[in-house]
């Protein structure tokens, strides 16, 4: 019986065939098995980065790939047909090809997670760009191997390619928006114009970068909603970045009466330089008696804040509005409130408000701010910021 003859082997032979690949499937099978288990327990010894890489290249090794290699084993123990000689060794090409994807896949994938968690503290931009261009290197790597597969099963890769670019010319001018989009990413990765984590303002939008995607950049608005814009208009829009704001440069003026004495103006500029070197934070730039206006007589002062938060930005100038207010008060100096501007044509009287929250850790812009009292109070300072 052993010697009857099947499909061209016999019994004996196709027994044979079928022995091999199920010892080959299990043994293999147990060996990786194994070899992960024990390799496990060694990812804290002295080389524990190689022990890991080689867990990773085991893990990513999946059990089809082992069966397919113990059939492959199994068939050269058996006579086959032409036909099924060319099917197996395609089979086990394919198989080498998407298994050594696979591992190079989770290569990327291991070398990303490794130099994005390096970075994110310590360089978010880089991050960013290690992200996407990750993201580029997988699509590369899994559109060879179905070049490769497909070449493997005798397909004209040429003739392929040559249509495939006719057709992409007719998706890419279908598509334009997304693929501006995409290219939009490209560009913010390479040139990092702002990173995960800062906050940015533009037009009348400010938020904190929460993601960058191939299409969209997700932003944390100030009053908590999340705002999506495509990446394409995001680079189209002028961008401010306060997170990587070095020094903020604040100006600040105080009116007074037009009657006030010239000898108690002229100790105005001084005043105000000493309230602004008491700050530890604060930089003195400038103090003059700026104009003589028709109603009071102005007097600006500049100074540098070397902190970009913008709670102790306004922690500085509650100082020193504080410091000087006491002062004018000992001098006998009696600041006044600065009549509002006329509204041109088209604008509002009322100021842009300020806006609170995260942007005290980003350093957001100021607004034009003014501390008022009652109509009848004359000792009322009027401190504002013009930048």
């Amino acid at each position: 019986m052993l010697e009857a003859t099947f499909l061209g082997n016999t019994i004996l032979d196709w027994l044979i065939a079928a022995g091999v690949t199920l010892v080959a499937a299990l043994v293999l099978i147990a060996v990786r098995s194994r070899a992960v288990t024990s390799l496990q327990k060694r990812t804290d010894t002295r080389h524990g980065r190689r022990v890991r890489m080689a867990l990773a290249a085991l893990e990513a090794t999946q059990p089809w790939f082992l069966v397919v290699v113990a059939l492959f084993a199994g068939a050269q123990f058996v006579t086959l047909t032409p036909k099924a000689d060319r099917l197996v060794d395609h089979v086990a090409m394919i198989a080498t090809i998407v298994q050594a994807a696979l591992w190079a896949s989770k290569a990327i994938r291991a070398w990303l997670a490794h130099h994005v968690a390096e970075k994110r503290h310590t360089d978010a931009g880089a991050a960013t760009t290690v992200s996407v261009l990750g993201f580029f290197a997988q699509l590369a790597l899994w559109s060879l191997v179905v070049l490769l597969a497909l070449e493997n099963l005798g397909f004209n890769i040429t003739a392929l390619l040559a249509g495939l670019g006719v057709g992409g010319i007719a998706v890419a001018l279908a598509a334009q928006s997304i693929l501006g989009d995409v290219f939009a990413s490209i560009t913010i990765a390479l040139d990092r114009p702002f990173s995960i984590g800062d906050f940015i303002v533009l037009d009348d939008i400010m938020g904190t970068v929460e993601y960058i995607g191939l299409k969209t950049t997700r932003l944390r608005s100030l009053s908590g909603e999340q705002i999506v814009i495509s990446n394409s208009e995001l680079l189209k829009a002028k961008l401010r970045n306060f997170e990587r704001l070095e020094e903020r440069r604040v100006q600040f003026a105080v009116a007074f009466a037009l009657d006030t004495p010239a000898d108690k103006l002229g100790k105005v500029p001084a005043m105000m330089r000493e309230a602004i070197e008491a700050q530890p934070q604060a930089r003195f730039d400038r103090a003059h008696f700026k104009e003589i206006g028709d109603a009071h007589l102005t007097f600006e002062a500049a100074y540098y804040v070397s902190d970009r938060d913008y709670k102790r930005y306004m922690d500085t100038q509650q100082a020193i509005n504080l410091a000087l207010y006491a002062r004018l008060q000992k001098e006998g100096i009696a600041p006044v409130r600065k009549p509002p501007p006329e509204p041109t044509r088209g604008a509002s009287r009322t100021g842009t408000d300020q806006p609170e929250g995260r942007e005290a850790r980003a350093g957001a812009p100021a607004s034009r701010e003014a501390v008022r009292q009652p109509e009848d109070s004359r000792r009322t300072p009027e401190i504002v910021k013009a930048r």
